[in-house]
C-alpha cells in the first residue's frame, strides 16, 4: 500500500465530505450551515491543492484545476461570510447564506469531479 496515495485519497474525500456537510440543508436557513464547517472545508481543500502540485501528468493537471476551482469558490464563500457577519450586519440574512451556500455548491461540484477522477485513475491502474 502506498502511503502517499492513501493520504491523497483521504484529503480528496475529506474535502468533498466537509463541503457536502456544509452544503446540505435549506439554502436560506443560516441555522443549518455552520461557519466552522465552511472554514474546515476551505482548509482541507487548500491542503488537497498542495498535495496535487507534485503530479506532472495530464490527469494531475486536471486534478489541480478542480482543486483550485474549489479553493476559489470556498474562499469567496468565506469572505462573504465574514463580510456579512462582521462588516455589514451582526446576523446572517437569508440572502447572504443563499449566496454562500451557492458558492459552496460550485466547490462541491469541483470536489466531486476530483473524486471521480481519482476513482477513474484507480480503475485504470488495476487493468
Amino acid at each position: 500500500m502506498n502511503l502517499e496515495k492513501v493520504v491523497f485519497g483521504f484529503f480528496v474525500t475529506l474535502a468533498a465530505a466537509l463541503n457536502l456537510g456544509f452544503f446540505l440543508g435549506r439554502i436560506d436557513d443560516p441555522a443549518l450551515h455552520n461557519g466552522y464547517e465552511l472554514a474546515a472545508a476551505l482548509v482541507v481543500s487548500l491542503i488537497t491543492t498542495v498535495l496535487k502540485f507534485g503530479d506532472r501528468t495530464q490527469l494531475g493537471a486536471v486534478h489541480l484545476a478542480t482543486s483550485l476551482v474549489a479553493d476559489l469558490q470556498l474562499a469567496v464563500a468565506a469572505v462573504i461570510w465574514v463580510w456579512a457577519t462582521q462588516v455589514v450586519a451582526t446576523t446572517m440574512t437569508p440572502a447572504h447564506i443563499s449566496l454562500i451556500v451557492s458558492m459552496s455548491g460550485g466547490a462541491l461540484l469541483a470536489n466531486l469531479v476530483s473524486v471521480v477522477l481519482m476513482i477513474s485513475e484507480i480503475i485504470q491502474i488495476r487493468r
